[in-house]
């Protein structure tokens, strides 16, 4: 059982890191890939919400960089090397 959180926690930051990359990415919501981000969003961003209010996005040059998924990267991967050592 321990196992399978420990897999799930490492899926998990993947699905961190894939809504942070395909975020970049202007798809049509009928495509695979919005489809995709769609999926990733419903589970990424209910943790997501709760740091970007703590933690606005941090203003460099002209674009806004978002640190929520940095920060809920490091999160999970403490949580995971809590439990899973």
């Amino acid at each position: 059982m321990l196992r399978l959180v420990c897999t799930l926690l490492q899926l998990y930051v993947l699905a961190i890191v894939a809504r942070a990359i395909l975020s970049w990415l202007k798809v049509s919501r009928d495509h695979p890939v919005g489809r995709t981000v769609d999926f990733l969003a419903q589970i990424v961003d209910p943790l997501l919400r709760p740091i970007r209010r703590a933690i606005p996005a941090v203003p460099i040059g002209g674009i806004r960089l978002d640190l929520s998924p940095l920060v809920l990267i490091f999160g999970v991967t403490v949580v995971s090397q809590i439990i899973c050592l």
